[in-house]
């Protein structure tokens, strides 16, 4: 198989100190492809400074599934040490391609799904994008459940404990239905005001979560009587043959809990003022406020294990059990805030843009965000955060090999088969280079069926701990399915490197031969 070989040569464009806009007067205007959210943000409209970037990974690294990640480790077994180091790594790691699939938003100003033209073909970016806004819709759902969570423990004990005991529908309180609806109309409220509104948000929302997250840790350490009793809490798995078996996959689903931004992250980065703002601002934000959130979170569950006897890893439930009105006032509004936080900038700004690209025609950003309030709610979110084991293993792992294949072919087209270059026109053209067949691309297609077939192929679950079988979906893949971000970035990025080089070197023999 071999596929249309890069032109290298750009159409027309305007540079600025790097930065690279369509040239005056040359805006595309093939409805199939462009709308306004999906045109190149102008250079003048690139003002994200380090400061926005960094404080958009505090808000979205300090939220409630992240610590559920987090204390979820603990809950698996490993001490808080163990924990923390878990996902210090996979941040640092998972950070590279941040960082490398961020590059092209400063640079071009294009969003995710623009910059998978270039790879997959102006027809197929829906691939790739589908896959991420499916994610995404998912995790909205999750984050949204939770915040409803939240806001109906906070009202519930305002209305002394009635709220629990109202009549149910389908197994829950309609109490707790109504406020995860409420939940759900404050963030789709907020989003269809805008990125600049985003922006905004996220800027005085960092800090504060950063506040309540330690008011948390001080209550539990009171309560548990000292730091002591939280540090000294001790792994049950060790550090030999019990540990590794967890780690490893609990490794791949860390990684995969960021592996969602590290394909969209374009769809800030094309913001910013320079590649100087979002290195510095992600390489600030990212890792570092990961591993601060991690060990809050772990010694907060250590601390709730000293406490009740058992590791209590949903911070909702855990702020429910104190006593004193204004403590669970300030912890369920922190839960709330870090709950917006993240959904917004993380869940649906990606699948807004992806669903744009979907129909440019008929759907807009702000169209495309309320399609995905409404897939979020049809996915029952409320089931995959059931148990750690569902949360951690099968849904993060799953995910994580899948999108790992779709990054892998972004960073090896972007980076290894072009050099960084783009046709900035010829990623809203039909009759530009990035159309290849039928505005397919059979490289990158064949290549992340490949990667996507060897990461979740093995996808295994323990005996009535998940939906895959004991020995794997195709057997003789389980002993990859541990490493499924890994296996499928891998696998993608060389595969579809050596067909696109092929293609190319065909083409050149080609045109000689003619």
């Amino acid at each position: 198989m071999t596929a249309t070989a890069p032109s290298g040569r750009p159409g027309p464009s305007a540079v600025h100190d790097g930065r690279v806009e369509l040239a005056f007067g040359t805006a595309p205007d093939d409805p199939r492809f462009v709308n306004d959210d999906l045109l190149p943000v102008p250079v003048a409209d690139r003002r994200w400074t380090t400061y926005n970037f960094a404080a958009l990974w505090v808000g979205m690294a300090h939220n409630i599934p992240s610590w559920m990640l987090a204390s979820g480790l603990v809950a698996l077994g490993m001490d808080w040490k163990q924990a923390v180091l878990t996902i210090a790594l996979a941040n640092v790691i998972v950070l590279v391609p941040m960082l490398l699939t961020g590059h092209a938003g400063p640079k071009y100003g294009i969003p995710f799904p623009v910059l998978a033209r270039a790879s997959f073909g102006l027809r197929g970016a829906n691939l790739p994008a589908l896959v991420r806004a499916g994610v995404a819709c998912a995790w909205f759902g999750i984050q949204t459940w939770i915040g409803g969570q939240g806001l109906f423990v906070l009202l519930d004990k305002v209305a002394g404990g009635g709220w629990a005991d109202a009549g149910k529908v389908a197994g829950q309180p309609w109490t707790l239905w109504a406020c995860f609806v409420l939940f759900w109309a404050l963030e789709l409220a907020i989003i269809y005001r805008g990125m600049e509104a985003l922006r905004r948000f996220e800027n005085w929302a960092a800090p504060f979560v950063i506040v309540g997250a330690l008011a948390l840790l001080v209550w539990i350490t009171v309560k548990a009587g000292g730091l002591g009793p939280l540090l000294d809490q001790p792994s049950k798995l060790g550090w030999g043959a019990d540990f590794w078996p967890v780690f490893f996959p609990a490794l791949m689903g860390m990684i995969a809990f960021w592996a969602t931004l590290s394909l969209n992250i374009p769809d800030f980065t094309r913001f910013g003022a320079g590649q100087r703002s979002q290195v510095l601002g992600q390489t600030l934000g990212l890792p570092t406020t990961m591993t601060l959130f991690a060990l809050l979170s772990v010694l907060v569950t250590s601390g709730s294990q000293a406490v009740y006897g058992a590791p209590v890893w949903d911070p909702v439930a855990l702020a429910a059990k104190t006593d004193n009105v204004f403590g669970l006032l300030f912890a369920l509004v922190t839960v709330l805030v870090a709950t917006l936080s993240v959904n917004l900038a993380a869940n649906v700004v990606s699948p807004a843009y992806d669903l744009a690209n979907l129909a440019p025609r008929l759907v807009t950003f702000r169209t495309g965000a309320l399609i995905t309030g409404v897939v979020g709610v049809l996915i029952m979110p409320w089931k995959l955060t059931a148990t750690p084991e569902l949360y951690i293993f099968t849904w993060l792992g799953l995910v994580g090999g899948l999108l790992g294949t779709v990054a892998g072919i972004l960073i090896a087209d972007y980076w290894l088969v072009r050099r960084t270059v783009l046709d900035l026109e010829g990623l809203y053209r039909a009759d530009g280079p990035y159309w290849y067949r039928g505005g397919w691309n059979p490289a990158a297609v064949l290549a992340f069926v490949v990667g996507g077939v060897l990461a979740v192929g093995g996808s295994h679950s323990a005996p009535g701990t998940g939906p895959f079988p004991e020995d794997g979906l195709i057997p003789f893949l389980e002993p990859l399915a541990d490493y499924g971000w890994a296996v499928g970035l891998a696998a993608s990025l060389l595969l579809y490197t050596a067909l696109m080089r092929r293609g190319g070197a065909a083409s050149r023999r080609s045109s000689r031969s003619s």
